[in-house]
Order: C-alpha cells, then sequence, then structure tokens
C-alpha cells in the first residue's frame, strides 16, 4: 500500500485540492517519522498509511483521512500539536489530539494512565465521532500485525479489543472491522478454538458451498420471474460467533445449522418485502425466526430481514434481505450516515437522535474526576450485553443487560425516575427489582405526591446513570437542611469567639468569604458547612480576619512605641531573640516570621518589616517586595540580624534547567540526596524544544549549605544553571 493508492481509492469521491492535501499530509508524517520502524521491520510511515487506507474505504472526508496519517505524529515524533493545527487546522489538530495518549503525565500504575488515556479518548469521540473511526481503523491495523509483538502483548491487546473496541464497533453498526477484530482476538486468546472450529468449518466447506450455490439459484431464477434485480450470495459464518454460540448455549459444532447463510441485496425497501414472500413461498419459514430490523432497526441503524426457513434438504436456511443503502450501514455503521457533501462530513437526519448515548458519555464524565470510576460505569452502560424495551407508545428504549424499571425510568426522564412509585411490565405490576427482557413493554407508574427516591434504590438500580441521578436527587433534597445546619454552627461559632454574628454574616460578607473559599454563592458554603464539606471554624477565620488584623497591629505599634521610649543608649540597645533565629534591634517579645517571597536562610543579608498585624516579615535585603526607606511605608522598615547560632532548617525554592533526558530527574534527586539534604517538593516539565525545568523546594540550615548542595547538583551532566527563586 503506497500513497499513489491511497490518492487513487480517495479520488473516487474527493477533489484535487483535498488529495493534494492529503498528500501534503503524507510527504509532513513521512519526515516526521523518518528513521522509525515496526516491531516487523517496516518504516514506520506504512502504518498510518494503512490506517488512512482503512477510512477512504469508508469515504470519509479529507480531513479524517489526513488526521488517520498524522495520528501518531505528536505521540511518537517531536511535531507539536501546535505545527499540526498551523499546516492542517484546528479541526485535524483536534483529532489528532484525541488520538493522542497521555504519555508525558505522571500517574501511579500503567491501569491508571490508561484509564486516562480511555477518558480522554471517548470525551473526544462524543465532540467528534471522526475521533473513534480513526482509533477503530488503527487498531484494526495493529491487529492485522499483531504477529510481530511479543505473546504477552498479543494477549494483552487482544483482550482489550474485545472488551473495548469491538463493543465500540458494534454500537457504532461497524459489522466488518468487529467481526474482522473478533476473529483475530480469538485466534490469540484461544488459539486451539480458533484452528479447531476453521479446520471443522474448512472440512464442511465443499458440501455446505454446493448446496448454498443450489439455492441461490432457485432465489436468483424466481426473483427474476418477479422482476427483482439483486445480489445473492453466500456469506460465511465468522469464527468468533461459532465459538460464542458454542460456549454460551454449550453447543457442539455438529449442532450449528447456520454456518452459512443467503444475503439477498435489492434496489429497494419494497423489493426487500416482495423477495421475503418469494423466498417464503419456495421454503417453509421456521415459526419464531423472522426479525424485521427495517421496520425496527437496531439501536446501531443496522436494518435488514432475517428469516430462517427449512430448505430444500431439510436443514436450516439463514436469509438475509436487504437495500445496497442498509448494507453499506452493515459493514460501516455509522460512518455510512454521514454523507459528504462539498468538502464536509454532514450527519444524516436520524443520526443525532440515534446517537444519543454520545451525549450521555459526556455527562457521565462531568459527573466523576476518577477515570477508573468512569470507564466502569461505561463498561456497565455502554459495552455490556443489551436490552431492548418498549415504552406503551412503541419506542424501543436501550437498557444494559440485568436493568431493572428504575433504570428505564431514569432513562425516560430524570423526574419520572424521582416520582416513581411502581411499574407494570407487559401489563402486570412487578416490583422494582425485576429484571426486564429484550421485548419487554415497560409502563412506569408515578405520583405527584411521591417522597422521591429511596436509599435502598442506589443498590437496586443497574445502570450508572440511574444511580447516579439517584444520588444527585439526595444531594439537592438535603440541601435545605444543610444551609440551616451550616448557618447555626457558623453562629454559634462566632458567637463563642465573642463577635457580633448578626454584624459578621452580613450578605456582602458572607459572599465575599464564599468566594474565598470557592463556592459559588452563600448558600453552596453554607450547605458545605452543613454536610461537613468544609468546618464552620474555617469560615469564621475568614470572617474575623479583618477585625483580628486591625487588632494585632494596634497592638504592635503599640508595642513598639512602649519599647523604643524604655530604650537605653544606642550602645546598650536591647536585643530580642526569637526562637526563629532572628533578633529585632530595640525590640523585645516582638512576632517575627520569614517570607516566603525570598525564602532567607541565615549567611543572608536580611531587612526587616512591620506587618499589619503579624509582626515582623524578615526579608532578604535585595528582595524586590521591600518598599523603599524613603517611601511612604520607609518607616515600617526595621533593622534585624542574625542570632550568634541558628539551629533550624529553612525552605529555599531553587531551579535547575537543563536539557532534557531519561535519567536527569534521578541524577538530580541523586546528588540532593548525597549531600544529606532534606527535599519538601518537586515538580519539572520540558518543552519542545528539549529544555527540562526542574523546581525543587530543600531544607537549608545556612548559606554555605544551599552553596555545597547547589554546586553537587551543577556536577550532574547536562544541568545548565541552578538559581534560587525569588517569588514577586
Amino acid at each position: 500500500m503506497g500513497i499513489e493508492q491511497l490518492l487513487e481509492k480517495a479520488g473516487t469521491y474527493l477533489k484535487e485540492a483535498e488529495l493534494a492535501r492529503i498528500r501534503e499530509a503524507y510527504e509532513f508524517a513521512d519526515r516526521a517519522h523518518s528513521g522509525q520502524v515496526r516491531k516487523s521491520g517496516e518504516p514506520y510511515i506504512l502504518h498510518p498509511l494503512a490506517v488512512a487506507d482503512i477510512i477512504a474505504s469508508m469515504q470519509m472526508d479529507a480531513t479524517s483521512i489526513i488526521a488517520a496519517l498524522l495520528h501518531d505524529v505528536v505521540e511518537d515524533t517531536v511535531v507539536s500539536l501546535e505545527a499540526v493545527e498551523e499546516h492542517f487546522g484546528r479541526t485535524c489538530a483536534m483529532l489528532v489530539d484525541g488520538l493522542t495518549k497521555l504519555e508525558r503525565i505522571q500517574f501511579q500504575s500503567k491501569e491508571e494512565q490508561q484509564n486516562e488515556n480511555y477518558r480522554k479518548m471517548f470525551v473526544a469521540m462524543a465532540r467528534d465521532i471522526r475521533v473513534i473511526l480513526i482509533k477503530l481503523a488503527d487498531r484494526l491495523h495493529n491487529m492485522r500485525t499483531l504477529k510481530y509483538q511479543s505473546e504477552e502483548s498479543q494477549r494483552r491487546i487482544a483482550e482489550e479489543t474485545l472488551e473495548i473496541f469491538c463493543p465500540i464497533a458494534h454500537r457504532l453498526g461497524m459489522s466488518a472491522i468487529k467481526w474482522e477484530m473478533e476473529d483475530i482476538c480469538l485466534r490469540y486468546l484461544n488459539p486451539q478454538q480458533y484452528y479447531r472450529i476453521a479446520n471443522m468449518m474448512q472440512k464442511k466447506r465443499a458440501e455446505r458451498e454446493q448446496y448454498i450455490e443450489d439455492c441461490i439459484r432457485t432465489i436468483r431464477e424466481k426473483l427474476e420471474e418477479m422482476g427483482i434485480h439483486g445480489d445473492i450470495s453466500g456469506r460465511p459464518k465468522h469464527l468468533y460467533s461459532i465459538y460464542k454460540k458454542m460456549t454460551s448455549k454449550g453447543k457442539q459444532f455438529n449442532e450449528i445449522y447456520d454456518l452459512l447463510a443467503i444475503r439477498v441485496i435489492v434496489e429497494n425497501m419494497k423489493d426487500c418485502y416482495a423477495s421475503l414472500g418469494i423466498i417464503h413461498t419456495l421454503w417453509k419459514p421456521m415459526p419464531g425466526r423472522f426479525k424485521d430490523y427495517i421496520a425496527m432497526p437496531k439501536p446501531n441503524m443496522y436494518q435488514s430481514l432475517h428469516t430462517t426457513v427449512i430448505g430444500p434438504s431439510g436443514e436450516p436456511l439463514e436469509v438475509q434481505i436487504r437495500t445496497w443503502e442498509m448494507h453499506r450501514t452493515s459493514e460501516y455503521g455509522i460512518a455510512a450516515h454521514w454523507a459528504y457533501k462539498e468538502g464536509a462530513m454532514v450527519p444524516s437526519g436520524s443520526f443525532e437522535d440515534k446517537m444519543n448515548w454520545f451525549r450521555e458519555i459526556l455527562e457521565l464524565q462531568k459527573e466523576t474526576t476518577d477515570a477508573a470510576e468512569f470507564m466502569e460505569s461505561l463498561k456497565m452502560d455502554f459495552f455490556t450485553d443489551l436490552v431492548y424495551v418498549f415504552t406503551p407508545k412503541g419506542e424501543v428504549i436501550e437498557l444494559p443487560a440485568g436493568s431493572v424499571p428504575l433504570d428505564f425510568a431514569y432513562r425516560i426522564h430524570t423526574e419520572v425516575g424521582n416520582r416513581t412509585i411502581g411499574a407494570k411490565v407487559n401489563g402486570r405490576i412487578v416490583p422494582l427489582d425485576h429484571r426486564l427482557k429484550t421485548g419487554d413493554i415497560v409502563e412506569i407508574l408515578t405520583s405527584k405526591h411521591s417522597y422521591g427516591p429511596s436509599t435502598d434504590w442506589i443498590k437496586i438500580a443497574q445502570s450508572s446513570h440511574a444511580r447516579s441521578k439517584i444520588r444527585q436527587w439526595f444531594k439537592k433534597e438535603k440541601r435545605e437542611e444543610n444551609v440551616q445546619k451550616g448557618r447555626e454552627a457558623i453562629e454559634r461559632e462566632l458567637k463563642r469567639l465573642g463577635y457580633d454574628a448578626a454584624e459578621l454574616m452580613a450578605d456582602e460578607k458572607m459572599l465575599e468569604a464564599a468566594k474565598k473559599f470557592n463556592f459559588n454563592d452563600i448558600e453552596d458554603m453554607l450547605s458545605a458547612v452543613g454536610f461537613g464539606g468544609i468546618t464552620a471554624a474555617q469560615i469564621c477565620t475568614r470572617l474575623t480576619e479583618k477585625l483580628r488584623r486591625e487588632a494585632e497591629e494596634a497592638l504592635t505599634l503599640q508595642q513598639l512605641t512602649a519599647e523604643k521610649k524604655e530604650a537605653k543608649a544606642p550602645s546598650a540597645e536591647k536585643k530580642s531573640r526569637q526562637a526563629s533565629g532572628v533578633t529585632v534591634k530595640g525590640v523585645d517579645n516582638l512576632l517575627v516570621r520569614f517570607a516566603r517571597c525570598c525564602n532567607p536562610v541565615p549567611g543572608d543579608d536580611i531587612i526587616g518589616y512591620i506587618t499589619r498585624g503579624r509582626g515582623v516579615s524578615v526579608h532578604r535585603s535585595d528582595c524586590t517586595n521591600i518598599p523603599p526607606a524613603d517611601g511612604e511605608e520607609g518607616n515600617r522598615v526595621i533593622e534585624v540580624e542574625w542570632a550568634d547560632s541558628v539551629e533550624a532548617s529553612f525552605n529555599v525554592e531553587i531551579e535547575i534547567t537543563g536539557h532534557d533526558r531519561r535519567g536527569l530527574l534521578n541524577e538530580v534527586l541523586q546528588a540532593v540526596s548525597e549531600s544529606k539534604t532534606v527535599m519538601s517538593a518537586v515538580s519539572g516539565r520540558s518543552d519542545k524544544n528539549k529544555m527540562a525545568q526542574i523546581h525543587m523546594t530543600i531544607l537549608i540550615r545556612n548559606i554555605d549549605h544551599l552553596h555545597m548542595v547547589v554546586e553537587k547538583i551543577k556536577r550532574v551532566k547536562d544541568v545548565y544553571s541552578v538559581q534560587r527563586i525569588m517569588q514577586t
């Protein structure tokens, strides 16, 4: 597969200008992946080219093909997302970003990283369906080349594909991709069964093919007599579907009769039903084996007539009848419902209605910050087997297997769920934990006088969607009670501290406190206090902050004035030694603290600044936060000095800059450790120019200790500079 073959395939439905953009994207990707090879030994560019070919087979738009060609450049090369956007536009960059794994963020485990990658992909998919279509094409090609992976990787990738990607392909109606991936998964997960079924099918193939050929000839002759023209072919059963039937129903291979089915593809819907009538006159239909998916399509948009008849030799024969448009939908699912028009992919009219579950993914992502919980809910609601039940008006509702009437009620509407008092299934009253089956007609009984959900409902509901709505109700319902409890708690605490509660709990002051704690409004803050999310003491500390600061400031200035009057002479000045290791000339018993903006350590030149209500703040003399002595606040500057001996450790922030390479951070940490220095915080980042910046907070005894640590770090290879951080 080369670029010319891709352009030839895309050229059947794209314009010349779009083909030129695809060629440009190929050349861009080829340069980016230059020198890279796959585990097969082939040039890496052949992989994105194959993915783009699968996308072109679905007749997707030029942007999708370009994104397929570029889907690995940000993850596996030095190319940035900004460069992709600059060359190929924002939409293409968004698609590539949705397909790029989160490799540069530190995670606790491989599983956590994988869950976050899936979360990112599904959220991107819910915003633009093309993300998952490209991802499925990417996974399909990776499965086709799985033989080059280690045995352990083969099993892991196959399990992941069967658990995540095959169900997605099914939900999107993309049966061609689903079936191929399932068969490959079976080959690597259970090779013994795979080859056993394949051999048995091969042995029976000759006799089955002759039988099917005779049936096809009979059907074709009858259809032509009626003036119906179509394509009639035999369709072999996929190995994985036979394997599932054998394992789930406990059948032997010889007991499975529909190893081959006949597919009839005609021009229009009228011919579908006419063909069905002809086939039923040829052979007797088996009771209960007729399904009309045309009148009632599957939720993944699949449409066909399915019937099983007793064939000429007395064996069951499955026949599927559909139009060409239905056949394309069956093969490519959701991709077939995007019409290519004038350089844009436009969803068909029914597309939005049938893809409501996408929006549910976005809702699910908003409701939980935990990626593992997100994936668990997703698997529960979207990747499990499904049941299809009906409303009394005949509308089909899709639910996870094992669902109960409560899940149905909340899927209809949140208020219907909250007001549920009972349920009827097929006209009979059933308990709320009754398991629903496909075909059930469900009616929810509600009452305006309902007291709302019971706490037991969370255990009864089977879908994460219903459980989430029930939890939301409890949170909202108890809000008023929590608001009242919170208000009373704050009032009690203020009175205990000796403050006027009525004055401090005025709306203006309360709203200011709420914003400080990042609450939307006062009631949110009071509710949080009521249910224990934050303490009343924390709120009261914020409410009384200004009064306490004013009182402390007045006390400090009064104390300074008194102490200076009592000072004898400059030669005999009092020096107050603080526990901090700093003395303030001429003042005794004064609170001293170290400024966090410059983090002075013993040995630095220092100066004091009288703060409003927090004693004397000690800064380095060169700190930019100290006002000039001749300015308005110059009278607040005061002389301070280090005590003769200081037995304490001081926080110092340093920034290390160097060339980003594997092991740099470890070597820097090792150097600090060898200097017997305690680290209290470390963080790092790198940019697209391979420059690394490491921020570190270390505990230092004095300036000499700091110099010694800095020198050790500077000796690490590829470290360019080490400097103290001065915060402004």
